[in-house]
């Protein structure tokens, strides 16, 4: 049996030529047995075109190896504390979590009220723990900012309800005592304080806010009290050995145009504020009577 060879050149088909990819008219191109998926993928990055192709897909690859070997990788949430140590270190400065209190710097927040009570203790001890919770510094000064801020809001608030509470207390006061400048309001006032005093109490006021460092109160049924207390209390008494009873002002001149003058030396070595109110309700020049006093 004789099989006969064709001659060269004269092939009965054509032979299919693949450059770069691509494929003579009527062969398969290297993509088209790819997915619908991958198909538009290699459409978006140009690699169907004649001047893409599989030369243009490996490099891809072989630059997205690169960039892999470059980036960093996030250690596991179990990894060695190595790890987390030296991937931290490839962070930027501002990144990196803070190791010792010692690296946290605080910036007061700008805004604050001048007279906001700022604990540097708490301050302190809060550095300790954003370096305990691996904090940025970023993250550290946020929440110091945050906390300060509603510190001041707090702040603010108890200023608010202090003044309104004193200015209740006044309007319910002149409402049983009569206009803050009248002589029953002034005495009443006078008999609240010395009763607060001589109790041993104003410490104790200034510290619960019943009592404010300007002498002010805040709560009108501790006034009242105090008052009828004190009214109890030196109703009969004088003035530091005097013949002058507590409700009465001596300088006042009596009918004959005299004064109590050892009343009034008494009340100005006990009690200088009171004589120069009194001195000043009596029509006198109180730096007269207290400041030169010769008694």
């Amino acid at each position: 049996m004789v099989v006969e060879t064709p001659p060269a050149g004269n092939l009965e088909k054509p032979a299919t030529t693949v450059e770069n990819g691509s494929a003579t008219e009527g062969a398969k191109s290297w993509f088209d047995g790819l997915s619908e998926g991958n198909r538009k993928l290699a459409d978006n990055k140009g690699w169907t075109k004649p001047e893409g192709g599989i030369e243009k897909v490996l490099s891809s690859y072989a630059e997205l190896e690169r960039m892999q070997g470059e980036s960093l990788r996030v250690p596991a949430a179990d990894a060695a504390p190595e790890e987390w140590e030296k991937f931290n270190s490839k962070l930027p400065e501002t990144m990196r979590p803070v190791t010792s209190p010692e690296k946290v710097e605080y910036t007061r927040p700008e805004g604050l009220p001048a007279d906001l009570p700022y604990d540097e203790a708490l301050a302190t001890a809060s550095k300790t723990w954003a370096a305990e919770a691996g904090a940025t510094p970023k993250v550290a000064q946020a929440y110091h900012d945050k906390f300060v801020g509603y510190m001041a809001d707090q702040v603010k608030a108890h200023q608010t309800a202090v003044a309104a509470s004193v200015e209740a207390t006044h309007e319910d006061l002149v409402k049983d005592w009569g206009p803050k400048d009248s002589e029953g309001f002034k005495q009443k006032h006078e008999l609240a304080n010395r009763a607060a005093k001589k109790l041993d109490l104003v410490d104790a006021f200034k510290e619960a806010g019943i009592l404010l460092p300007d002498g002010a109160l805040t709560k009108s049924k501790v006034a009242r009290a105090l008052s009828a207390v004190g009214e109890a209390m030196f109703k009969e008494d004088t003035i530091d050995g005097g013949n002058v009873q507590s409700g009465e002002n001596p300088f006042k001149r009596d009918a004959s145009g005299g004064r109590n003058i050892s009343a009034i030396s008494a009340l100005v070595k006990s009690d200088p504020e009171r004589a120069k109110r009194l001195a000043r309700e009596a029509g006198e020049n109180p730096d007269l009577w207290v400041s030169s006093h010769p008694l």
